[in-house]
C-alpha cells in the first residue's frame, strides 16, 4: 500500500535513505563523495512532511515502511512552468516490482493535483533498468548533469 509518510516512519525512512545513499555510490563508488548523516537525513524526511509543496510517500508492507519517495513541486527557474522533482526515491530491494509502479502512480497523481506540467525523476548512474522503467512510463531525458570536485 502506498500512503503519505508520517513522523512515526522517520527512523525507518532514515535507514532507507542510508541504503539509497550507499547504492548511489555517494560513499566513493562514483567519485561524488559525501558522508551520510543520520540527523541530516531525518531533517530531509521531516521537511518533506511539513512543506505545502512537498511530497512524502511511503510503501507500507505489513505496517512497515519499505520504500520512500520524496519530491518537491515548484516553478521551473527558467519559466512559468510548474514541475515536480524527485528528491529521493528508494525501495528496499526485497519489495520492488509492482510496488515501484504504484509509487510512481501516486507521485504522478500528487504532481498533477498541484498543477505540475511535468513530473521529474532522476537516475543515479547508468542503470538500464531504471531508464527503461522511466521511458516506458513516458518520461524522457531532459538534462544531464556533470559534477567536478573542487
Amino acid at each position: 500500500m502506498i500512503r503519505p509518510g508520517n513522523v512515526g516512519d522517520r527512523t525507518r525512512a532514515v535507514a532507507l535513505l542510508r541504503d539509497s545513499h550507499q547504492a548511489a555510490g555517494f560513499d566513493g563508488g562514483n567519485g561524488f563523495v559525501f558522508p551520510f548523516d543520520c540527523a541530516y537525513a531525518a531533517r530531509l524526511y521531516v521537511s518533506h512532511l511539513d512543506q505545502v509543496n512537498a511530497c512524502c510517500l511511503v510503501l507500507d508492507v505489513a505496517g512497515g515502511a519499505q520504500g520512500v519517495l520524496l519530491a518537491i513541486a515548484s516553478e521551473h527557474p527558467c519559466g512559468p512552468v510548474r514541475l515536480a522533482r524527485e528528491t529521493v526515491w528508494w525501495i528496499d530491494p526485497a519489495h520492488r516490482g509492482r510496488s515501484a509502479i504504484a509509487m510512481l502512480d501516486a507521485y504522478e497523481a500528487w504532481a498533477a493535483e498541484r498543477q505540475c506540467a511535468f513530473a521529474g525523476m532522476a537516475g543515479m548512474g547508468d542503470d538500464p533498468d531504471v531508464a527503461k522503467l522511466y521511458l516506458r512510463r513516458g518520461y524522457f531525458a531532459a538534462e544531464r548533469h556533470f559534477l567536478k570536485g573542487l
